[in-house]
C-alpha cells in the first residue's frame, strides 16, 4: 500500500527467504512487479535512481564474497533498467591495521564497482601513509569532509570532501563524513596523531554551506555518505536542507523499509530525506530505489530493500583473490561444540570471546586477559577449524600488549563497560575477561567480581573498595591499552606498558589450538552473569 506524506509517496518491501534452503529470491527481494510497472509509467519529469549500498563490513571477507555474488545477480537482473545506478559505501569496509585486509577490502570495493565511500574509523586503524598506499589502485572516491588533514600529509589530496558525478545526463553531488568520534574509536596510532576531526556542530554548518553551493550550481540531487551513526544522521536530516539521501553507518543499525520518524525524515525545507544503514559485519546489504521530481530535486517515491548476505554462496573468483592476498588458511583442528550465538554482542556474555581470551592468557602467562567486546566480530562453528575462521572472529588486527593494572583500574574498566547496558546503542560494550568472573545488572551496575588464579581458585574482589595497590599482569591489545572505548586511561601515551608485539589475538589463538591437539569446546562457563537488578 502506498502512503502519501507531504507529497511524498512511500512504499517498502521486505525481502523473502526460502525456509527450505535459506536463500534469497532476488526477483522478490530486489525487484517489485509493482515498482517496475510504475517505473514504465514515469513521466519525463521523473528520474529513477538505484543505489546498491554497503556499510560496516569490518573486513569480514566471507561476507564480502557473499555480497559480491549478490551484486553479480543484482546486475544481471537489472541490466535493462534505465535508472541512474550507483554503488555506495558508508565506511568501515576494512578493519584493523593488517594491510592484507585493507588490500582485500579495496579489491572487493573495486569488484563491486563502488563509486564512492566515506571513510570510517576502522579505515584509520592503519597509518596515513598506509591508507594512502592502499588507495592507489582504488577505482572509487574516498570522502571525509570533516577530516582535518594537514598539508603534506600522505592523505592530503587523497581524501576529498565531495564531488559531482553524472549519470545518464543527471548530476548528483556526493558528500562524505568520517565519524565525529574518530579518535575515540581508533587505537593510539599515527592516524590519531596526524588526522583531526571537526566538531559535529561545525560539520552541520559546513554541510549546509556546501549544499547551498551545489544548489547555486543547479545540482539538486545530493547524497551524503555518513559514518556518523543514526542519531547524528537524523540530526543532519532535520537540521539542514538540501541533503536528500544519507547512506549511513557506524552504529550498526538495520534500517529495513522506510519508516517515517526513523529513516524517513523532513529537512528544514520540509523535503523528505531517506536514511539507510545495513547493520554490521556484511551480514546485510541494501538496495535503495528512488524516484525524483527532476526539476525540483525532491524525492517523490522510495523503496528500501535490505537483504541478508547469508543466502548467497561465496564467490569463488573473489575467494581465490582473497587467498592470493591473505595466503592459504592453516588447518588447526576441530570445533566439537559451540554455545548459541549471542543476539546483542555488546552486552551479552560471549563464549567466542571467552575462548579467544583464554588463549591469550594461556599463551602469555599473565594473571588476566581483557578485551572490549566490540573486538569480537564473528563466531566459531562446529567442524574443521582453520586460521581464516579464527581471524574472522577477531578481524580488527591490533597489536598485543602486556602491562600491569591495579585492582582498582581493572574494576573501573569493567564498571565502565557495564554502563553500556544503559547507554545509547549499548556502546561501547562490556569487557570480556579471562581470569575474572563478574556479575553485572541490566541497570549498568557491577555487582560482584572475583579473580580466578591459574589453579582455578576464586578470590573475591571488593568492587566498592578495590585495592589501588594490588597489581595484576594483564594481556590486552593496543586499542584497549591506548584508552579505546574509554575503559582505562591511555597507558601507551603514558609509557606504562611492559611489552608490545607485532601480532594480534588470532595468532595466539591459533597457537593455543594447535597445542591443545584436541577437539575444542566453545562454551559459556558463567564467567559473566547478567541479572535484572
Amino acid at each position: 500500500m502506498n502512503l502519501l506524506i507531504n507529497g511524498f509517496q512511500k512504499y517498502s518491501y521486505i525481502p523473502s527467504l526460502s525456509a527450505k534452503h535459506s536463500t534469497v529470491s532476488f526477483k522478490s527481494a530486489l525487484q517489485s512487479d509493482t515498482f517496475e510497472k510504475e517505473q514504465k509509467q514515469k513521466t519525463d519529469n521523473l528520474v529513477q535512481t538505484d543505489i546498491f549500498y554497503i556499510n560496516d563490513n569490518h573486513g569480514r571477507i566471507g561476507n564480502m564474497a557473499r555480497i559480491y555474488t549478490a551484486k553479480t545477480m543484482y546486475d544481471n537482473l537489472n541490466k535493462n533498467s534505465k535508472a541512474d545506478k550507483f554503488v555506495l559505501a558508508a565506511g568501515d569496509i576494512s578493519a584493523g591495521a593488517d594491510l592484507h585486509i585493507v588490500k582485500a577490502a579495496s579489491t572487493y570495493m573495486n569488484g563491486l564497482g563502488v563509486d564512492a565511500t566515506s571513510d570510517g574509523n576502522h579505515e584509520y586503524d592503519a597509518s596515513p601513509s598506509e591508507i594512502a598506499e592502499s588507495k592507489k589502485g582504488a577505482k572509487f572516491r574516498s570522502l571525509g569532509m570533516n577530516l582535518q588533514i594537514p598539508k603534506g600529509n600522505p592523505l592530503d589530496g587523497v581524501i576529498e570532501k565531495s564531488f559531482v558525478i553524472e549519470k545518464n545526463g543527471h548530476k548528483y553531488a556526493i558528500i562524505g563524513l568520517a565519524p565525529p568520534d574518530l579518535h575515540e574509536r581508533i587505537r593510539d596510532n599515527e592516524s590519531r596523531k596526524q588526522i583531526g576531526i571537526d566538531d559535529f556542530e561545525k560539520t552541520l554548518k559546513d554541510i549546509q554551506n556546501l549544499t547551498d553551493e551545489y544548489k547555486k550550481q543547479g545540482i539538486n540531487k545530493i547524497i551524503l555518505l555518513s559514518h556518523c551513526g543514526l542519531e547524528k544522521d537524523q540530526r543532519i536530516a532535520k537540521e539542514t536542507s538540501g541533503i536528500d539521501i544519507i547512506i549511513g553507518g557506524h552504529t550498526h543499525d538495520l534500517l529495513e523499509g522506510v519508516a517515517e520518524g526513523k529513516n524517513l525524515l523532513y529537512s528544514k525545507a520540509n523535503e523528505p530525506v531517506i536514511i539507510t544503514q545495513a547493520g554490521k559485519d556484511g551480514e546485510y546489504f541494501g538496495d535503495l530505489k528512488i524516484t525524483w521530481d527532476d526539476k525540483k530535486g525532491i524525492i517523490v517515491k522510495a523503496q528500501n530493500n535490505v537483504t541478508p548476505s547469508s543466502g548467497f554462496k561465496r564467490n569463488r573468483v573473489l575467494k581465490g583473490v582473497f587467498d592470493q592476498i591473505l595466503g592459504k588458511p592453516e588447518h588447526l583442528g576441530t570445533i566439537q561444540s559451540v554455545a548459541p550465538q549471542v543476539k546483542n554482542r555488546l552486552i551479552e556474555p560471549n563464549p567466542n570471546g571467552f575462548f579467544i581470551m583464554d588463549a591469550v592468557r594461556n599463551e602469555f602467562g599473565t594473571d588476566i586477559a581483557l578485551i572490549n567486546v566490540g573486538n569480537i566480530r564473528g563466531f566459531f562453528e562446529p567442524g574443521a577449524l582453520d586460521s581464516r575462521q579464527v581471524f574472522e572472529v577477531v578481524p580488527l588486527k591490533n597489536n598485543m600488549v602486556k602491562l600491569k593494572l591495579t585492582e582498582k583500574e581493572i574494576v573501573d574498566a569493567v564498571k565502565n563497560g557495564a554502563k553500556s547496558f544503559i547507554s545509547p546503542g549499548n556502546k561501547p560494550g562490556i569487557v570480556i575477561p579471562s581470569g575474572l568472573k563478574y556479575t553485572v545488572s541490566k541497570k549498568g551496575e557491577l555487582k560482584s567480581m572475583s579473580f580466578i588464579d591459574k589453579s582455578g581458585k576464586e578470590i573475591p574482589i571488593d568492587v566498592n573498595n578495590p585495592d589501588p595497590n594490588k597489581i595484576y599482569t594483564v594481556a590486552t591489545d593496543d586499542f584497549f591499552a591506548s584508552g579505546g572505548d574509554n575503559l582505562i586511561s591511555n597507558k601507551i601515551a603514558s609509557n606504562q606498558i611492559d611489552a608490545k608485539f607485532d601480532f594480534d589475538k588470532d595468532k595466539l589463538t591459533c597457537d593455543y589450538v594447535k597445542k591443545l591437539n584436541a577437539p575444542v569446546e566453545v562454551k559459556d562457563d558463567g564467567r559473566i552473569t547478567v541479572v535484572d537488578a
